[in-house]
């Protein structure tokens, strides 16, 4: 039972709260009105009720005292047929009495209406008695009125004493019913109090589940429907039949949301095309690119990216970067970040040198992305350039200009200080003195022009100009090169030999620009071969099996020699500007820029130079060219091969290696 009690009192509680505050204002004032006026109601009645009593007890009184007067003689007498008599007549004569008893002074009944003296002393009767208060003969001189309750209704009891010449002779007892007139409008008032009571909850009641079911339902539906709207819900609809203005409301509802649903789909169709744009644009950048939230969670990330930090095939979703980041990467950036995703800085750069997989260094730049407002941030944009070769460069460049300096200083040192000597001291020094100072500032001289041609070399080969390309005997630059090399090579107790195939057909070429390749790659050798060392030219026409890709017949051009070798580590480099090899042999002469002279010539002429070398063994460089066509336009446009073309493979025979600081 009293499980049932606190459910039905649940379920009054939520009934309750889904009303509204204004439901509630209204429902608490109705209580309050029907309550003040059910109270003045029954005031109302109750009034009534006691001037009704008030009125009966008078007329029962007067009634009473009218009645004994008459009475009283007969009673004296002891007429009780007369008494019988008169008092019926007088019974039938009103409808106020409801009953008449005569009692003697000792309260015994001995007559009443309507009851008979034969019937109240039947065998099947006891006598009956009126009990009075003990003092009533005494103090008989006003009657006594009370009244009490009856199945009939409520009845008036007088009690008037019989009196005659100041005997006491006993008691009349009328019943008087009260006014039939102010009973039924009371009972009508209170009848309709209740009527009107039950009448207003009844509608109150009624006027609530009818608010509930037409307006605070719908309400509390469009309530729900609007925060699910807000929360990105386009899929929302109400679906209640209502008319009037509330479904007007429901209807013009259903159809914002269809029009928000249609517009999140149009918006989303076109922010994932512009993502894939972006992404797409995003994965083109040779620098990395990597988009965090406010979080530190990855919202996008380039393949350079996933390349620069060894991320490829990683899951980098639902943890942070600063996870993922190389140690050096993490130590550098984690408060960085942390500033930046809080606000406090917008862009910040930091330069990281790596060391797993391989050494790089890394330049990151750091910047907020920030709202339309620019009060909040929306999270983070990393740059990562990888900045290895450009430092290596920047390293190199600074040997270059190094060297430079020194290679220039030295011969204009030279120069100044002999002629200096001349100017001052020429009359005192000899013909042989003067003509060995002429010979070495000549010499000096011609050393600082090769100095700044190499660099003029390299800027013009650098350049958009043209060159004329033609037919060339292979054969006239190789034997040109050996004739100016030859002395050279003698001094350095050096031999030097080529071996030209018979019958070579002519190769398209640029004839300046073939034989300075041959005097850079050939004084390169000289230069690391020891005294009682070979350097070899050879020049043979390749079958044509070793050129898969094309149909066109070439010519190989070997460049072999004995010297020191390059390690390994160095080949890749060794082609670059300003790159000098300074491993067992070390030299103030040369730039770094021979090497890189050839590469950049023989790239002019669509071919590539190789090389193959062990140190102490010797270095052998060999590129490729074409056979000359008669259809070939004899001027071509400067091009440079793409980079990565596989190299030839080299012959057997090719044995030698060669360090040099002109790399």
């Amino acid at each position: 039972m009293i499980s049932l009690l606190k459910k039905t009192q649940d379920v009054l509680m939520r009934w309750w709260r889904d009303f509204t505050l204004q439901t509630r204002l209204l429902a608490g004032a109705t209580l309050v009105v029907s309550l003040l006026m059910s109270g003045l109601t029954f005031w109302a009645v109750n009034s009534i009720q006691q001037d009704a009593r008030f009125n009966d007890t008078r007329f029962g009184r007067d009634l009473g005292l009218l009645l004994s007067a008459n009475v009283a003689p007969l009673v004296y007498e002891g007429d009780t047929e007369e008494l019988a008599r008169f008092s019926y007549s007088f019974y039938q004569s009103t409808s106020s009495v409801r009953y008449m008893l005569y009692a003697d002074d000792e309260g015994s009944i001995y007559f009443g209406i309507p009851y008979s003296d034969a019937s109240v002393q039947s065998s099947l009767t006891l006598r009956r008695r009126m009990q009075l208060p003990d003092d009533y003969a005494r103090n008989a001189n006003l009657p006594f009125v009370r009244q009490h309750l009856t199945p009939a209704g409520e009845v008036t009891d007088v009690f008037v004493p019989i009196k005659y010449d100041g005997n006491y002779l006993g008691v009349l007892a009328l019943g008087i019913n009260p006014n039939p007139t102010v009973v039924a409008s009371s009972n009508l008032t209170r009848d309709v109090t209740v009527a009107v009571f039950v009448s207003i909850w009844a509608m109150v009641i009624l006027g609530a589940v009818f608010n509930a079911l037409t307006i605070t339902q719908p309400i509390k539906e469009l309530l729900t429907g609007v925060k699910n709207i807000a929360a990105g819900n386009f899929k929302q609809r109400i679906d209640l039949p209502l008319g009037g203005e509330l479904g007007e409301l429901i209807y013009s509802f259903n159809d914002m949301a269809e029009r928000l649903e249609r517009y999140e789909e149009q918006n989303i169709e076109e922010l994932t095309a512009e993502k894939a744009k972006l992404e797409t644009l995003v994965s083109t950048f040779a620098d990395g690119a990597i988009l965090l939230d406010t979080n530190m969670h990855v919202v996008l990330v380039n393949p350079a990216a996933r390349r620069i930090f060894g991320w490829e095939g990683r899951d980098l979703s639902n943890t942070t970067v600063l996870q993922h980041f190389p140690n050096a990467v993490r130590v550098q950036l984690t408060r960085p970040l942390f500033m930046a995703s809080a606000g406090e800085s917008e862009g910040m750069e930091f330069r990281i040198v790596l060391t797993e997989p391989t050494s790089r260094t890394i330049r990151v730049l750091l910047n907020t992305v920030l709202d339309p407002s620019r009060e909040n941030v929306k999270g983070i944009a990393i740059t990562v350039q990888d900045v290895t070769r450009e430092v290596a460069l920047n390293e190199a460049k600074s040997q270059f200009i190094s060297n430079v300096s020194h290679e220039l200083r030295t011969p204009l040192f030279n120069i100044k200080s002999f002629i200096e000597t001349l100017h001052e001291y020429g009359d005192d020094l000899s013909t042989e003195e003067r003509q060995e100072f002429l010979e070495t500032t000549n010499h000096e001289t011609d050393r600082l022009t090769r100095l700044v041609n190499d660099v003029l070399d390299l800027s013009r080969l650098e350049s958009n100009r043209r060159y004329q390309f033609g037919e060339v005997e292979v054969a006239q630059p190789i034997e040109q090169t050996l004739r100016t090399y030859q002395l050279n090579a003698r001094d350095k107790k050096v031999s030097l030999h080529h071996e030209i195939e018979a019958n070579l057909p002519p190769v398209r070429g640029n004839y300046d620009l073939l034989l300075q390749v041959l005097g850079n790659l050939i004084g390169n050798s000289l230069k690391f071969t020891e005294a009682g060392g070979q350097v070899m030219i050879r020049a043979y026409q390749l079958p044509t099996e070793q050129h898969h890709d094309s149909l066109d017949e070439f010519i190989r051009i070997e460049v072999a020699d004995t010297g020191i070798g390059i390690a390994a580590e160095d080949q890749e480099a060794i082609f670059d500007r300003f790159f000098r090899v300074e491993n067992r042999v070390h030299t103030l002469e040369g730039t770094g820029l021979g090497l890189s002279i050839v590469k950049n010539i023989v790239e002019k002429h669509s071919s590539q130079v190789h090389l193959v070398s062990e140190v102490g063994v010797g270095t052998t460089f060999w590129f490729d060219l074409p056979v000359y066509q008669s259809e070939t336009p004899p001027m071509v446009m400067v091009a440079t091969p793409d980079e990565g073309e596989t190299p030839d493979e080299v012959s057997p025979e090719l044995i030698s290696t060669q360090s040099s600081n002109d790399n």
